[in-house]
């Protein structure tokens, strides 16, 4: 098969879909693989590092398309890209679908086989592609609104440790998911109070076995919800439901209850946001302040941290991308159900129930 590998132009996005590494070993599968010049500047690889590594290195996006099987990238194709697919190439990708129609619509009007990391799941049905990406911005998401809180970014000038004398900073997650877990390890690190929500009684049994008296567990609904903002510095956005819009939690009216300054970090932005009042922005331009609130809702949080991102998400995403191109997409798919979940689009068709929900399309399931 051959693998086309494509410079990201997401606004400072400087992650990699694969190392050199990586397509080392594509090549001694007996893959083709082409390099889009530049590529992986961003995280570090030099375009030298993937010709030693067998890769042919491509100045022309649109040959490289043209003779690609299959494009490897980190995030979702954007408008200029959408022309250079041609009908039955796959693509393997982060895409978030649910939060981007026109992607949707593009994709399928080209006949685009998109696999998605975020959909692909593992025999025990967790996200085993996105939970590298979940960790990483998990932890970001307390060191940005950390620093976001401090008054020159436009905060309240609270330090979330605080010092001997002065109360700590409160900090409010929502979601005990991935990005909650490792959002709360870092919070907790740096010395704030810490309040976690879910709906699930069991996650919140295992965050006070693993945190005892060190964070307070609620469980989540309207009334818990309206009075942890109050009492809160920063808020993490880290809901999740695989696939589908995220539901907006935190109402447009309820940052009137919370504190001048306090930050609100939303995670799940890719995902349309779990704050009504969230809108993406970009790591150049990354907070807005709304009704008092300082909002950060970059939509690729990893991608600040590229080198680690990209060994961490190359890691999980190598074993799927050889699959489909030593066995074909129809044979990979086949063989393993949980890969067949990141199949979004196929044929024209919307192929993932979540998706074709939350955009309104018809679900086809793929046939083979």
């Amino acid at each position: 098969m051959v693998i086309g590998l494509v410079k990201e132009i997401k606004v400072h996005e400087y992650r990699v879909g694969l190392t050199p590494e990586n397509v080392a070993t594509y090549v001694a599968h007996g893959h083709t693989l082409i390099v889009e010049k530049g590529a992986g500047e961003g995280a570090g690889f030099e375009d030298d590092a993937y010709e030693a590594a067998g890769a042919r290195i491509e100045t022309d996006k649109h040959a490289l398309f043209d003779a690609s099987d299959m494009i490897v990238k980190v995030k979702e194709p954007l408008p200029g890209e959408y022309d250079y697919f041609k009908k039955g190439q796959i693509l393997f990708t982060y895409l978030h679908l649910a939060a981007d129609p026109a992607q949707a619509k593009a994709l399928m009007e080209k006949g685009v086989s998109a696999v998605a990391y975020e959909t692909i799941t593992d025999r025990n049905g967790h996200l085993p592609c996105l939970t590298p990406m979940s960790e990483i911005a998990g932890r970001l998401a307390v060191q940005e609104g950390a620093k976001y809180l401090e008054k020159p970014f436009g905060g309240r000038g609270v330090l979330l440790g605080g010092v001997p004398g002065v109360k700590r900073g409160n900090v409010l997650i929502i979601g005990g998911g991935v990005v909650g877990m490792n959002a709360c390890k870092m919070a907790v690190g740096l010395g704030a109070n810490v309040t976690v929500m879910d709906i699930a009684a069991p996650r919140l049994g295992y965050y006070d076995d693993i945190f005892g008296s060190k964070v307070t567990t609620l469980y989540s609904n309207r009334s818990n919800l309206v009075d942890a903002l109050k009492e809160a510095d920063l808020v993490i956005g880290a809901v999740l439901l695989p696939g589908a819009s995220a539901p907006k939690l935190v109402k447009t009216e309820d940052l009137k209850v919370m504190k001048k300054g306090a930050v609100i970090v939303d995670v799940a932005i890719d995902q349309g946001g779990c704050f009504e009042s969230s809108k993406v922005t970009y790591h150049d331009a990354p907070t807005y302040t709304q009704e008092g609130i300082v909002h950060y809702c970059v939509g690729n949080m990893p991608g600040a941290v590229s080198l680690t991102s990209t060994m961490a998400l190359t890691s999980t995403t190598l074993g799927y991308g050889l699959s489909i191109a030593d066995k074909g997409l129809e044979a990979a798919l086949k063989a393993d159900a949980g890969l067949l979940n990141g199949l979004n689009c196929h044929q024209g068709n919307c192929t993932n129930e979540a998706v074709a929900k939350s955009l309104g399309l018809v679900f086809t399931p793929a046939s083979f």
